[in-house]
């Protein structure tokens, strides 16, 4: 059976042993350290960093993201979220006391404008192994969705079918997402006003195929901890410019609303993620749940059918 990840243990190093500073070392992801930034930011670079790598540590042993000879694809946009995802887990890789692989995969669905080559670049130059895969989804995406519509939906759809289906020309056993707690707590308002449905982002994800795991280690990191670690790293940051064209966007609404609600209660969007871990089946209306006896203590107790 498969040793999976405990990030908890004493930081060591991987079996491989040090990175080499070498040009070979690039294409086995060896090479990238963190920054530390200037002197008088030193420590709080650092608190950012471990507040990460906690984050990031806690959700791979909660939900068993990483075992033993994982091949990981790395799917890397060149946002802020995804240049972060793959810092964390080469510097969890080389801790970690198993052994696993990161690939990193950079989606280029032919967006007007769009330029890999920073990227590209900063991949290259910290010894990631990468690969950078054109594949036009714009041109469907804007035939499909009607002008004033929401491009979020089937833009990541296309993108999630494409990355399914590299993962297996590539030999990786999972699938690794950007996703964090923000994105997690927003998706469950949307699909709460909007889809009439009770669900958010799982941490780890079975493919209806059955034939890919998907995971996201980011799944209890907030988005403003991902905004300084990646200024603090100085990220080639990519702009998406399908997504920044629409400003009405449901996503940014929810965004919106939960900053204002927050501003009053401190701690919300914390509070919202604890919430998606502790569900209640007894006071929910899903009859799929199965039927639900009540007890005093308000604990549920299931019956079968």
């Amino acid at each position: 059976m498969s040793r999976p990840v405990q990030p908890g243990k004493p930081k060591r190093p991987s079996r491989v042993g040090s990175p080499p500073a070498s040009p070979a070392a690039h294409h086995r992801g060896r090479v990238w350290e963190p920054s530390q930034g200037s002197h008088a930011n030193d420590r709080p670079a650092q608190l950012v960093e471990r507040d990460l790598l906690h984050g990031v540590g806690r959700a791979v042993a909660e939900f068993d993201l990483i075992s033993e000879g994982d091949r990981i694809l790395v799917a890397v946009s060149g946002g802020k979220d995804s240049y972060s995802l793959l810092a964390v887990l080469e510097t969890l890789r080389r801790r970690a006391p198993v052994s696993f692989e990161l690939l990193a995969v950079h989606l280029d669905q032919g967006q007007p404008g769009h330029d890999p080559a920073p990227l590209a670049e900063w991949l290259r130059t910290h010894g990631f192994d990468h690969r950078i895969v054109r594949e036009d989804t714009y041109s469907i995406v804007v035939d499909k969705i009607p002008e004033g519509g929401t491009y979020c939906s089937l833009c990541a759809r296309l993108r999630r079918g494409i990355l399914y289906r590299l993962a297996r020309q590539l030999g990786c056993t999972k699938i690794a997402l950007g996703h964090h707690r923000d994105d997690a707590v927003e998706t469950l308002l949307l699909n709460i006003f909007f889809a009439g449905k009770l669900a958010a982002i799982p941490a780890r994800l079975l493919s209806d195929d059955g034939a890919s795991i998907v995971i996201r280690p980011l799944i209890y990191c907030a988005e403003a901890t991902l905004a300084r670690f990646a200024k603090n790293q100085r990220f080639p940051i990519l702009p998406c410019h399908l997504c920044g064209s629409q400003p009405d966007a449901q996503r940014k609404q929810m965004k919106a609303l939960l900053s204002r609600l927050e501003a009053k209660h401190p701690n919300l969007r914390q509070t919202m993620l604890a919430a998606l871990g502790n569900v209640n089946l007894s006071h929910l209306l899903d009859r799929k749940a199965g039927d639900v006896i009540h007890r005093d203590s308000g604990a549920p107790l299931r019956t079968q059918r």
